[in-house]
């Protein structure tokens, strides 16, 4: 069984994750990307290392899950990065969102180093992390995928193989699509209701025990109504992640209008400073168009 895994990228998402790594008796190394890991994650036995390249060397199974493709990119492939370490025989896993074309790269630099790799990306949010409840969907060797379980049910509930390369990035940019568009409609809904003249946290409440109950009605609707916007999911991630949705979309020919309509409506969010807030405010664009924001004159 793989005991040593290197884990790159402790930010909201990792942190939590490392540290059920850790209190599942894997013995965790990483090194100092952005900023040292907290002191939480020092006291259950985190080690540091270097770099990159030193922690793949030092682990048989490395995690990435950091913001952006090319932030996999250069922790990969980059100046002291993981594809310069000893790889033979170890399995390279990424979790983070990134596009399918470059996935699908590094599934094949990493094979021709010996090593196997597995993207397999989340859900399920910050709250997910800390509950070690993550939905994972993994694309790659199935044999690969099995040898992943015992750190995957570490850290998540839902784990699903979802076949070749590229097929974990695929399914998570769908839950993306779904996600966000749900998200979209419930700030509508809330909105309409609230213009005219209906309190929304009873109009939620009602919701909730019919047809149009969601996950996104319980937890989102009622961050809009509460005015809780503290990042779970940043609104600059889900852009991005919609924004990979709508290059694959081009290169595939598919016509996602939706999706692009959701990705504007995050566009406006973020030129007005709202990147860093949870992607439940994306509702504030909304109200912006409608001059009344949820709740107003309850």
């Amino acid at each position: 069984m793989d005991k040593v895994v290197g884990f790159i990228g402790l930010g909201i998402m990792g942190a939590p994750m490392a540290a059920h790594l850790l209190d599942a008796g894997f013995d965790v190394v990483t090194f100092v990307r952005r900023s040292p890991p907290d002191d939480s994650l020092v006291r259950k036995g985190i080690r540091v290392v270097a770099n990159a390249t030193e922690l793949a060397s030092a682990a048989t199974v490395i995690i990435t899950i950091v913001p952006d493709t090319a932030d996999v990119l250069l922790v990969m492939k980059g100046e002291g990065g993981v594809f310069a370490g000893n790889l033979t025989g170890k399995l390279v896993i990424d979790m983070s969102s990134i596009a399918q074309a470059e996935t699908v790269e590094l599934h094949e630099t990493a094979l021709r180093l010996g090593a196997a790799f597995l993207d397999a990306p989340v859900s399920g949010g910050e709250v997910g992390a800390k509950a070690a409840t993550l939905s994972i969907m993994a694309g790659g060797d199935e044999t690969a995928f099995q040898r992943a379980m015992p750190i995957f049910s570490a850290m998540g509930k839902n784990i699903t193989y979802v076949g070749g390369p590229g097929a974990g990035q695929a399914a998570k940019i769908a839950n993306q699509i779904i996600v966000a568009l749900t998200i979209e409609a419930v700030g509508e809904a809330l909105l309409f209701a609230s213009k005219l003249g209906a309190d929304p946290a009873r109009v939620r409440q009602a919701l909730m025990g019919g047809l149009a109950s969601s996950r996104i009605l319980e937890l989102h609707g009622d961050r809009m109504i509460s005015r809780t916007f503290s990042p779970g999911f940043r609104i600059r991630l889900h852009r991005k992640d919609l924004g990979l949705a709508l290059q694959g979309a081009k290169a595939h020919g598919i016509s996602l209008p939706a999706t692009a309509l959701t990705h504007e409506l995050m566009n406006s969010c973020i030129a007005h400073g709202l990147a860093d807030l949870d992607h439940s405010a994306l509702v504030q664009a909304l109200e912006r168009m409608s001059n009344h924001t949820v709740g107003e004159g309850q």
